[in-house]
């Protein structure tokens, strides 16, 4: 890995015998999926014995003698096998058997979209402002790797993140941007932020001096980014400390301050009060440094909704979290600029079923059939972040049409209904695609809505979402 442009330097080229510590983790899981996969070849072998279906005596069946799906099976099968033996399944065949054919729900995630929320923020801002793309949390559920490369290529030049783990799997999938964990992490963690080039948020002189120590040791530089609490009192140093704070570390030669930053806690409410409130303090804190003879370097404070709504809180870099992935931090920001949802919630009916007056559906039995009602099954619950609190409180799109959810989300599966009576015209099939979020035809179902209707935020839904066993396809 070439010496990046974050601050670090002094890196030297990796030893040819290095190994990371993601590399060998994976190479033990091979081993032992390897393993498995050998166990399972000869499961598989022995179930297609013909011992195992016809008795010992049988001989296995031609290709021409079995049934078209059995054909499609015998894809999947090593290629030359001898004539006369039964045939063994191919592990690396099985392998590329796409996930949406292994169970029938999946989300979608639209990368030109992503390209268009950045490229709409980067053109907001004032000139010389840098864009921040935040892929904490796996990108809010929207693919971390895949989010980054797409806003890096979009216009933005730093990546922040929550964890040290995030950053490595930015950098072992080769993103060599500049990455902020966005908080202190655990001192134990300093040699993995050396190795990786990972910056540290820091607020606590034992960690800087430690880092700082760490770093010296390797002849590097130790490069972060000063958190400063303006309010908001989760993490950083107090505003009107931070000079005592710059001094008490700033003997060590191996620390470098390369930015300063805060966090606002109501830039996406209605009153301005306390944004203002924190906005005056940060300055003074910034202004303070410069007085004392210390550069802040890049000084950063807006996250997605001030960046939208106050230009004049950009400075020299604003931070792109929710809206990158589509959403409006708030409603005032709606009129201010166009954001399109990446996020789409797809699954196909597993089962279709009418059900005569009375009947019950799903556990509790809380919904009662009223007649001449299909009832479609989906495969996807609220372990695949389709919350329970949805349940019956939410539609479901299908040939273009909203349809309701009934009966309780379970953990794997949910239903809807068709009414025939007001849809007669509609014959619901297994495997017709429905909607769970996203558009089809006219309709729509949105994050947004399900999160009114829950009672929370965006963010949370669509990492429940993004976030789960349901597979990921970008498109």
């Amino acid at each position: 890995m070439a010496d990046l442009p974050n601050g670090f330097t002094g890196f030297s080229r990796r030893d040819p015998n290095f190994v990371s510590a993601g590399d060998a983790l994976r190479g033990s899981r091979y081993d032992e999926t390897s393993f498995v996969v050998r166990k399972q070849e000869r499961s598989l072998a022995e179930a297609w014995s013909p011992a195992a279906s016809a008795g010992a005596a049988a001989a296995a069946p031609a290709v021409t003698q079995l049934s078209s799906a059995a054909s499609d099976v015998l894809r999947f099968a090593e290629s030359g096998t001898p004539a006369g033996e039964p045939p063994r399944f191919d592990p690396e065949r099985l392998a590329h058997i796409p996930e949406v054919d292994r169970r029938w729900s999946w989300v979608e995630i639209d990368l030109n979209a992503i390209r268009h929320n950045a490229s709409a923020v980067k053109r907001r801002l004032n000139p010389g402002t840098r864009l921040m793309a935040v892929v904490k949390a796996d990108g809010y559920g929207h693919g971390a790797v895949q989010c980054a490369k797409t806003a890096l290529n979009s216009g933005a030049e730093y990546l922040g993140v929550a964890t040290v783990d995030e950053a490595i799997a930015l950098r072992e999938a080769y993103v060599n941007a500049p990455i902020l964990v966005l908080g202190e992490p655990p001192a134990s963690a300093i040699p993995l932020l050396l190795a990786y080039k990972i910056m540290p948020s820091i607020y606590t002189p034992e960690f800087a001096i430690r880092y700082g120590e760490a770093a010296d040791a390797f002849g590097l530089s130790g490069p972060f980014h000063l958190k400063v609490n303006t309010g908001m009192n989760r993490i950083g140093v107090r505003y009107d400390e931070v000079v005592e704070f710059a001094r008490q570390i700033s003997f060590h030669r191996a620390l470098d301050l390369v930015g300063t930053f805060t966090h606002f806690a109501t830039a996406d409410c209605p009153g301005t009060i306390d944004f203002e409130r924190q906005a005056k303090r940060f300055y003074e804190a910034v202004n303070a440094l410069r007085a004392a003879g210390i550069n802040p370097g890049i000084v950063h404070a807006a996250n997605s909704a001030a960046a939208i709504r106050y230009p004049e809180v950009q400075l020299d870099m604003v931070r792109l979290g929710i809206s990158l992935y589509g959403f409006y931090p708030c409603p005032e920001a709606y009129p201010m600029i166009e954001l399109k949802p990446a996020m789409s919630v797809k699954a196909r009916i597993t089962d279709v079923k009418a059900l005569p007056v009375g009947e019950g559906v799903s556990y509790g039995l809380h919904y009662r059939s009223p007649g001449a009602v299909k009832i479609c099954t989906l495969p996807i619950g609220y372990a695949d972040g389709f919350r329970r609190g949805l349940s019956g409180r939410t539609d479901v799109l299908l040939a273009g049409r909203r349809f309701h959810q009934v009966g309780n989300i379970c953990m794997d599966q949910c239903m809807f209904e068709v009414n025939l009576r007001q849809r007669n015209d509609l014959d619901p099939q297994i495997g017709d695609e429905v909607v769970i979020v996203g558009e089809q035809g006219e309709a729509a179902v949105t994050i947004d809505q399900m999160a009114e209707t829950l009672g929370t935020i965006q963010h949370e839904v669509a990492i429940g979402f993004g976030c789960s066993r349901l597979p990921r396809l970008y498109v």
